[in-house]
């Protein structure tokens, strides 16, 4: 099974629906008010537990009954908590104002997350070295981030940060970094350039590149994500969906894509489970409760059919085909099976719409000028 650790923000959140935003000293009555567990980190904890990986968290909570029942509810996934430390500060808290759109404004009290210390984290730091991939966001104090990024990238794991909230961060850490995740308005101010495009986004992405991070995926809405590396740079556009809550997308899709990364897949297939991922994550509402499984993902490709064309074709003249213009998504592993087999399922189940030749080593292929190889298949 693929092994995530992420190093993040655990929260409660409060979310009140609304028929717009309020702007600047205006009360906007109307909706409803949800009451979830969420902090970007736990977030994306839950979004690759859901996909099949084995995580564990390290993160920090107060000695009050909102950070016990984070704790039971992770480790009811199935999460690791053991690295979930009591920190003398409250848990935190988040506030969200989510429109008929979907669009939302939120403000956190971090509480906890802003009390831990690297400290308090190191006697579990042994979880880092356990992973394929590490995840961390910037909703903790910077020397913790700057320690796990660290601790991952000497000991060879696959290091995933999502710069949120944006903030200033030396060329250092981002050397530190694989795959760094930024929305627009994060990237263009990472790399001091407004994003407002395609165009924009590139330009941010190749200033990151230039600074030290691996590969830059730029995630843009409904516009999908932008990929930067040494090599260039790739758009794959979003599934459509009718959005109703988009707290948790960024979220879904790190989380997703550090699934992905984990269990070997190229860094085209993990980003269409990503992509796939977020795009369910708002349709519903809700940060933790919004997160799709397996099952609903696999749901997803079924409701998407695969190309309709008489033709035999491989799976690379498929996904040249097929992908970005129609919104597929393969079925995702289990313990049991590669997403490689994965992805033969979805094609046998479909042969009567697309005949297809079997597939080669999707474990191991360079994408955009990047290899990744899961480190366990080896040794």
């Amino acid at each position: 099974m693929p092994r995530v650790c992420v190093v993040g923000s655990a929260n409660v959140d409060y979310a009140v629906t609304l028929p717009r935003l309020p702007r600047p000293g205006e009360t906007v009555v109307g909706g409803g008010l949800l009451r979830d567990l969420g902090g970007k980190g736990a977030n994306q904890a839950v979004a690759a537990r859901r996909l099949g990986a084995e995580v564990r968290f390290l993160g920090g909570v107060g000695a009050d009954p909102a950070g016990e029942e984070i704790r039971v509810r992770l480790a009811a996934l199935g999460i690791g908590v053991e690295g979930l430390v009591t920190v003398p500060a409250p848990t935190g808290a988040a506030l969200i104002f989510v429109d008929a759109a979907g669009a939302n404004q939120i403000g956190v009290a971090p509480g906890a997350n802003h009390a831990l210390t690297v400290e308090a984290l190191s006697p579990h730091a042994e979880a880092l070295g356990w992973a394929d991939v590490v995840v961390c966001q910037l909703e903790l104090p910077l020397p913790v981030v700057r320690w796990a990024l660290g601790e991952a990238w000497r000991g060879g794991v696959a290091t995933i940060l999502n710069p949120a909230p944006a903030r200033e961060l030396d060329d250092d850490i981002l050397h530190l970094v694989r795959y760094l995740t930024p929305n627009e308005g994060e990237a263009g101010q990472l790399a001091g350039v407004e994003v407002n495009g395609l165009d924009t986004a590139r330009k941010a992405g190749d200033r990151l590149v230039a600074r030290g991070a691996a590969v830059v995926i730029v995630t843009l809405g409904a516009e999908g994500a932008l990929v930067c590396d040494r090599a260039g740079s790739v758009h794959y556009p979003a599934f459509p969906v009718t959005a109703v809550d988009t707290t948790a997308a960024g979220d879904a899709f790190t989380g997703a894509l550090a699934a992905g990364v984990a269990a070997g897949e190229t860094l085209e297939g993990a980003l269409r489970l990503a992509n796939a991922a977020a795009a369910l994550t708002c349709t519903r509402p809700g940060a933790q409760a919004s997160l799709p499984d397996r099952a609903a993902v696999e749901r997803y490709g079924v409701a998407h059919p695969v190309l309709d064309d008489p033709e035999l074709i491989t799976w690379d003249q498929y996904t040249a085909k097929a992908w970005p213009t129609l919104s597929v998504v393969v079925p995702i592993f289990n313990e049991r099976e590669s997403i490689g087999e994965a992805v033969r399922r979805l094609f046998d189940a479909a042969r009567d719409r697309v005949p297809v030749e079997p597939l080669g080593d999707l474990g191991r292929h360079p994408v955009g000028g990047v290899e990744h190889r899961n480190r366990r298949l080896e040794q």
